[in-house]
């Protein structure tokens, strides 16, 4: 009988920041231990009529489907690409992790319905609108299109670390005050301004507070020149506050009396002194719409590209939608790219280490298909998108630091 082949070794990525590994993706991504990322950041081939690669047996089985015509084969056959690939990226996700896609308007519709299927529906974080191109595309009919997506889902949102949030999405303008050490702050209530938290239904939220507009102190028991506060709406029905009495204790250098103009005239209140450096670290939510003056343009990747190896990749992804991304979890994160591109994921993960003194690692997946002859690419020497991968993230480890491992 003939030797059985041997199958490819399991990929165990070491301590070095990158990792690429050369294949299919759909060869490769069961090599990797099941749980074993915690991110999943990529950029898959549009469909935007042409053919593309990864043309394997699902593709071709669809492609073949009869009664369908061109528009619906080729939905269908990158649907067909992408789901066993997806199903392959939700084995090897840890349950407290996640993945971010990003997408055009070609597939948006059919990969929110493929993710919602693999993933589940209950698993979807966002659906983020990314302004990639901000003068628009003028070539084509109908709108200059300006955006893409990147559709994000936890495998299991109750155990998902992703945080909403961003320390660089924090703007020092909404803190206007400064304290006689020069922080800077701002006042917030601390009543609680949504009707929802009332007295019925938050009774442990309201109890009364003395407070003296004058010097401003704050106490849960009566002094001398202090008033009796209860939280009260704005037109004057029952509220409660947003920390418990416990809490207003621990953090009574945090609160002031002050004497505000309500509808009813000139009445005093409690404010929470919320500072713009605290500890920890100050975070704020993140907006589904992300502006290129934010996080890159295709023009600012192409450039970004281009200082490295080489205008080489058409449509590259500019490093800070990643870091973004990036911003959301720990940072000891490991991250996979199962359609690695130019090699966008590895850098940004580069760049944000040596920007926060972080650990994390990536694994980087392309495949050895051929670059178009008469291509950037095929000029520069780099005979497969792999190739292209490869000097890039080989670039970054020679300016940045962090290593770089090839495995086959």
């Amino acid at each position: 009988m003939p030797d059985e082949p041997v199958p490819p070794a399991p990929v165990r990525p070491g301590e070095a920041w990158n990792t690429l590994l050369v294949g299919d993706n759909l060869d490769v991504l069961p090599r990797l231990a099941p749980g074993s990322v915690d991110l999943v950041c990529t950029d898959p081939p549009y469909n935007t009529g042409n053919d593309f690669a990864y043309a394997d047996r699902f593709r071709d089985a669809a492609r073949d489907a009869p009664h369908a015509d061109a528009h619906a084969r080729r939905h269908s056959a990158w649907t067909a690409m992408m789901r066993p690939r997806l199903e392959a990226v939700r084995t090897v996700l840890a349950p407290h992790g996640a993945v971010f896609v990003s997408i055009d308007d070609n597939e948006a519709a059919h990969l929110r319905l493929l993710m919602d299927e693999v993933f589940g529906e209950a698993n979807f974080l966002a659906q983020v609108v990314v302004n990639l191109n901000p003068k628009g595309r003028q070539l084509g009919r109908g709108f200059a299109t300006s955006h893409e997506y990147v559709l994000a889902y936890a495998r299991d949102v109750s155990r998902c670390v992703v945080d909403g949030s961003s320390s660089g999405a924090v703007d020092e303008a909404d803190f206007p005050q400064t304290s006689a050490d020069g922080r800077r702050f701002r006042y917030l209530p601390l009543r609680n301004t949504n009707t929802k938290f009332n007295p019925l239904t938050a009774p442990t939220l309201h109890y009364p507070l003395w407070g003296d507009p004058v010097s401003g102190r704050v106490a849960t028991a009566a002094f001398a020149g202090a008033r009796e506060l209860t939280p009260v709406f704005g037109d004057g029905r029952p509220a409660v506050w947003r920390w418990s009495r416990p809490r207003v204790d621990e953090r009574l250098d945090d609160l002031e009396c002050r004497v505000i103009r309500g509808r009813g005239g000139e009445r005093a209140d409690i404010f929470q002194r919320d500072w713009l450096h605290r500890e920890g670290g100050r975070r704020k939510k993140l907006r589904t719409i992300w502006l290129a003056e934010e996080i890159g343009s295709t023009d600012t990747a192409v450039a970004e590209l281009k200082a490295l190896v080489g205008k080489v990749f058409e449509s590259p992804k500019p490093t800070g939608l990643v870091r973004r991304i990036l911003e959301t979890v720990p940072d000891d994160v490991l991250v996979l790219d199962p359609f690695a591109g130019s090699g966008t994921t590895g850098h940004a993960v580069a760049l944000a280490n040596l920007a926060d003194g972080g650990s994390r690692r990536c694994i980087s997946i392309n495949s050895a298909e051929p670059t178009r002859e008469g291509s950037d690419a095929r000029l520069a020497g780099l005979a497969t998108v792999a190739d292209i991968t490869r000097a890039r993230l080989a670039a970054v480890a020679d300016q940045l630091g962090g290593g770089l491992d090839v495995l086959p």
